[in-house]
């Protein structure tokens, strides 16, 4: 399966590449996700709940960041396994794109799944994965946006 998609994001593009960059973010962003840190091998290791129809699981996995280009993208690559759920794998591009009022953050991902999930549907599970991404991304946008303002309204309230 595959994915593309963009998000304009309300901040400057060092901010979003920041906060790309932050686990915190990244956490709080994440659909379901109940851990989120660094792992012994660089990574970073993770555990989201989700469910795809009628099958809910906790998936285990782990996620690297690689081909940094410092303010403009990097490659993602996670796999998890939900136990008898089955499994997933994803690969991802992120790049970073100067727009009058802020970034679009544009991706490109393809994802590949198997037990159970691979039995229940790629157009399921495609749909699932897609609500993912928005709910990640409007998150994403939320939260960047509302701390630029929050930064704002600070920098210009008299002391």
């Amino acid at each position: 399966m595959e994915f593309t998609g963009k998000q304009v994001i309300k901040a400057p593009r060092a901010e979003v590449w920041k906060r790309l960059n932050d686990p915190a973010t990244l956490q709080q962003c994440l659909p379901g996700c109940e851990q989120y840190g660094q792992g012994e091998d660089g990574g970073y290791d993770a555990v989201i709940v989700a469910a795809v129809g009628p099958i809910k699981a906790r998936f285990k996995g782990t996620v690297r960041f690689s081909d940094h280009l410092e303010g403009v993208g990097y490659h993602i690559e996670g796999s998890g396994s939900g136990g008898v759920a089955g499994y997933g794998k994803l690969g991802a591009d992120v790049r970073l794109e100067d727009v009058d009022g802020g970034t679009t953050l544009h991706y490109v991902a393809a994802a590949q799944i198997g037990g159970k999930l691979a039995q229940i549907g790629s157009r399921l599970v495609g749909s699932v994965a897609n609500k993912f991404l928005a709910e990640f991304f409007s998150r994403f946008e939320q939260l960047v946006t509302q701390e630029m303002e929050q930064s704002a309204a600070l920098e210009t309230s008299p002391e």
